[in-house]
């Protein structure tokens, strides 16, 4: 089974970047910077996600990434699904920060449960095929609309969502264009999938 084992952002400035995630996230090795080479402008195509065990803990870190110099793009508050808040880093990259928990049982802390990373697909039956092709399992799937993929044994997880219904539950709008800035670490080989995302071949020592 692929997994994915880093994200790589390319960033316009590297050490203002590791300025901010240092202190809002801390994600250690999971996470890469690195300097952009091509353009952008508007929405990129994808979000990441921190998935934390409680609201307490989405408060904590949400606060972390506003002091850090982050823009909030919808505030923390629960919803149907649990709680959760989106914001924007300086670099550009959207974050959310949620968790299914309705109730705080522990004290508040910092450690993430999952890293989630949405691709923004402009046809998201087409893009399932291509990564299951590329050794992908499907763990969930709800007709054309959303499909996640099981994490195999890197730290975060994949899935694939309409790209004006993601820019949608970012709070952001979904034009855009350029590069997207991501690279994708795996263990499944190096490729670009159909809406022109470039993964890059890794193992898990990468992590080390």
């Amino acid at each position: 089974m692929t997994s994915i084992n880093t994200i790589t952002l390319e960033v316009a400035d590297t050490a203002a970047a590791e300025r901010f995630y240092t202190p809002a996230f801390g994600l250690g090795s999971r996470l890469r910077l690195r300097a952009a080479q091509e353009q952008t402008t508007g929405f990129r195509g994808f979000t990441l996600s921190l998935i934390v065990s409680q609201p307490a803990d989405v408060e904590l870190l949400f606060q972390s990434a506003v002091d850090a110099g982050a823009t909030v793009l919808k505030p923390v508050a629960k919803n149907m699904w649990g709680c959760g808040g989106v914001v924007q880093a300086p670099d550009g990259t959207i974050w959310k920060i949620a968790t299914p928990a309705k109730k705080d049982t522990r004290p508040a802390s910092r450690e993430v449960q999952n890293i989630v990373l949405l691709l923004g697909a402009s046809d998201v039956a087409a893009s399932r095929k291509f990564y299951t092709d590329h050794g992908f399992s499907v763990a969930k799937s709800f007709a054309r609309m959303y499909v996640e993929f099981a994490a195999g044994e890197g730290p975060i997880k994949l899935g694939l969502y309409r790209r004006r219904a993601l820019a949608k539950d970012a709070g952001v709008p979904p034009e855009g264009s350029g590069a997207h800035r991501i690279a994708i670490g795996g263990d499944g080989g190096s490729f670009t999938d159909p809406d022109g995302f470039a993964w890059e071949a890794t193992t898990s020592a990468a992590l080390s």
